[in-house]
C-alpha cells in the first residue's frame, strides 16, 4: 500500500446487478403452489404412498375448510417476497424498476393464479378416487 491509500476489499457475493429476465414462471409456480399447499401437500403424500387416499382427502378437506385463507395469504406473501428478492438482486427495487417490469410482474401473478386453479382442479379430481 503506497501513500496510505486503502485498497477496497472485495465483498463476498455479487458485485454487480444480475442481468436477464425476471423468472416469472418460477415465481408464479412456487407462489401458486404455496397458496394451494393445503390440497397439494396431502395429495403428494398419497401419490407417494406415505398416507392413504382417504387420509389425504380428510387432511385436504380439513385444511381447505379451516385454513384456506391462511394458505392463500401465504401464497401472496411468497409471490411478493420472490418479486422483491428478484428485483433487489437486479437493483431494480424502485418505482421505476417496477414500472419497467410491470407486464412481467403481472404475468407472474397470472401464472400464480393459474397454478392455484390448476392445483385445485387436479386435487379435486383426484379426490373422487379416494
Amino acid at each position: 500500500m503506497s501513500g496510505g491509500a486503502v485498497q477496497p476489499t472485495p465483498v463476498r457475493g455479487r458485485t454487480h446487478p444480475v442481468v436477464g429476465r425476471l423468472p416469472v414462471w418460477r415465481i408464479g409456480i412456487v407462489s401458486g403452489l404455496a397458496g394451494i399447499a393445503c390440497c397439494v401437500g396431502p395429495t403428494v403424500l398419497a401419490l407417494l404412498g406415505i398416507v392413504s387416499g382417504a387420509t389425504a382427502l380428510a387432511w385436504a378437506n380439513y385444511l381447505y375448510d379451516n385454513y384456506t385463507w391462511w394458505f392463500r395469504l401465504t401464497g401472496l406473501g411468497v409471490l411478493a417476497g420472490l418479486v422483491w428478492w428478484s428485483l433487489r438482486r437486479r437493483d431494480q427495487c424502485s418505482i421505476d424498476g417496477v414500472r419497467k417490469l410491470k407486464w412481467r410482474l403481472l404475468t407472474a401473478g397470472v401464472i400464480a393464479v393459474g397454478t392455484y386453479l390448476l392445483g385445485y382442479a387436479v386435487t379435486t379430481w383426484l379426490g373422487r378416487f379416494a
